[in-house]
């Protein structure tokens, strides 16, 4: 492996430490469970048929907060789209008003920096450094060919996410 690890992110860092554990608890197993943990947060999960372009949304409800994810994805962005929403109800849930929907690039009404934010605490949550260690070291010695790709399909997530969290994009 060429590059590292990239380490948890400032916005994984600030977080509460319960939230923080609240989190772990959910990351034993890869792919780290999701849908759990958005239920230990209080906010319910669907899919549903969004506008075109717009993979995810993320809304007040009646009993707390619902995240709408674009079902016509492919899992993996589905998985990425529901860790990013669920990043924003941890980072900006003071600013979400009535909702936001974040488009395919993970834009919304909101600035690129809280974009930029919520994709680093998305990718901490779905990649978290202890298990991406483990699993680098047995993909190592079972001598796998590309460990990114390996990675990716172990984490269910993207090529291209688990590039950046190897330090090789």
């Amino acid at each position: 492996m060429k590059g590292k690890i990239e380490m948890a992110s400032r916005e994984w860092r600030k977080l509460d430490e319960q939230v923080r554990r609240t989190i772990a608890d959910h990351q034993d197993v890869i792919p780290v469970r999701l849908s759990s943990l958005a239920q230990a947060l209080g906010i319910r999960v669907k899919g549903a048929t969004l506008p075109p372009g717009i993979s995810g949304e993320l809304r007040p409800s009646d009993m707390g907060f619902v995240i709408k994810v674009n079902r016509h994805d492919p899992s993996k962005r589905q998985r990425f789209t529901v860790a990013h929403e669920i990043a924003h109800f941890l980072l900006h849930r003071e600013e979400i008003g009535q909702g936001i929907s974040d488009d395919v690039l993970y834009r919304s009404d909101l600035s690129d920096r809280r974009e930029q934010e919520a994709n680093r605490l998305a990718a901490d949550i779905l990649m978290p450094d202890a298990k991406v260690e483990e699993q680098a070291e047995d993909a190592r010695e079972m001598g796998v060919g590309d460990l990114a790709l390996d990675l990716a399909d172990r984490f269910n997530v993207s090529e291209g996410a688990m590039r950046i969290k190897l330090g090789v994009a």
